[in-house]
């Protein structure tokens, strides 16, 4: 088995498929590259059970053959290349064979027949979306999922296709976002829960891609076929919570501001707050906000007020400041509306402006109880 490559060009095919490799992982084949050879075209996959991904390299070659090649030696190596042909070539003697330029290097391979093969998807139901699309719709999303690992099912990002478009949801019972594509249709209604490892891998992968993506899925496996690329993982079990109904429908009070403003002045007053409650306290009245901040243990104390344009009964309400900066970093627009209907209910943050059509951002997040 003999193949020449360039070395840019497999480097940053790996680069990618290494963000699948686990750094410890239980099986010790699993810190390999699988690398499957046919004539002119090689195929390389990593895995670490739950997702496999594989990508169609162009190479020179007339055999064929497997093998799985450690994974960081081959990436610390490949590094260090400039830009120039490799050739890869499988000795008798369990050694692969790398030629450059300038010199030889060998590395010890396991039998490619060891490595875990990818799962089948039986049945599955499908969809395309533009690649950006969904990297955009991932990012949107992802910070709000949880990290308990004692509800799993929050620890991911909900996929729901219907007719009318698609939604993704993702919560962490203090924060919630739902981003809407209307503009994007499925065939039929699906729903299923992405863990956030694959998802932080096509959210990287598809950033700025302009080419579909075919997502197909059942109740077991989701898999996404870009360009020469596939991944294939593993859904989470279990049943999303309804999230619709913890979404309030009646806020009379509209408060619009400058979401840089606002962002800023959140950041600064919250240095001020309490080190484990991160409480700030929003004061409506009138067309003025003020936000303000303290710690009774060290006597820090900070307050600054905003002009804003504000409907409604006058009000306080107190939030945890790192989910609103969090919320209000993954907003691009330049006014946002924070929308409340009293103070022991969520506040709903919506952008007024920098949306594409057929795009809706909902995020809604959980008061916290203000000691007076």
């Amino acid at each position: 088995m003999k193949f020449i490559v360039s070395s840019t060009y497999l480097l940053k095919q790996l680069q990618v498929l290494g963000g699948v490799i686990n750094s410890s992982n239980t099986l010790p084949i699993l810190d390999n590259f699988l690398f499957e050879l046919d004539h002119s075209q090689l195929t390389v996959s990593a895995s670490d059970l739950e997702t496999t991904m594989a990508s169609k390299l162009e190479v020179e070659s007339d055999s064929a053959g497997s093998v799985a090649i450690p994974a960081r030696l081959l990436l610390d190596t490949l590094k260090t290349f400039p830009e120039q042909p490799l050739t890869f070539v499988v000795e008798n003697n369990n050694t692969v064979e790398i030629s450059s330029n300038h010199g030889k290097y060998a590395l010890a391979y396991a039998d490619g027949n060891e490595f875990p093969k990818a799962v089948e998807l039986e049945d599955p139901s499908k969809t395309v979306v533009t690649g950006h699309v969904l990297s955009t719709a991932i990012s949107k999303t992802i910070f709000a999922a949880g990290n308990d690992d004692l509800r799993p099912v929050m620890s991911g990002v909900f996929f729901q296709f219907s007719t009318e478009g698609l939604t993704f949801v993702a919560t962490d019972a203090h924060k919630l976002v739902k981003y809407t594509r209307e503009d994007i249709k499925a065939s039929q209604v699906a729903e299923f829960i992405m863990p956030k490892k694959p998802l932080n891998l096509l959210k990287s992968i598809l950033a700025a891609s302009e080419d579909d993506v075919t997502i197909e899925y059942n109740d077991s496996n989701a898999k996404f076929t870009f360009e020469n690329s596939e991944l294939i993982c593993r859904l989470i079990d279990g049943k999303y919570p309804n999230y619709e109904a913890v979404i309030p429908k009646e806020n009379p009070n509209k408060l619009t501001i400058a979401r840089n403003q606002f962002l800023n002045s959140v950041r600064r007053v919250s240095i001020f707050s309490n080190k484990t409650t991160h409480q700030i306290r929003l004061k409506i009245a009138g067309a003025e906000l003020n936000i303000s901040a303290e710690d009774i243990d060290y006597s820090n104390k900070a307050e600054e007020r905003l002009t804003c344009d504000y409907q409604g009964d006058d009000m306080q309400i107190g939030f945890n400041s790192r989910f609103l900066t969090e919320m209000l970093n993954n907003l691009s627009a330049d006014e946002v509306q924070l929308e409340m209907s009293m103070p022991n209910r969520a506040g709903i943050l919506t952008p007024i402006d920098g949306l594409d059509e057929g795009e809706r951002i909902t995020m809604l997040v959980m008061p916290v109880m203000l000691n007076s």
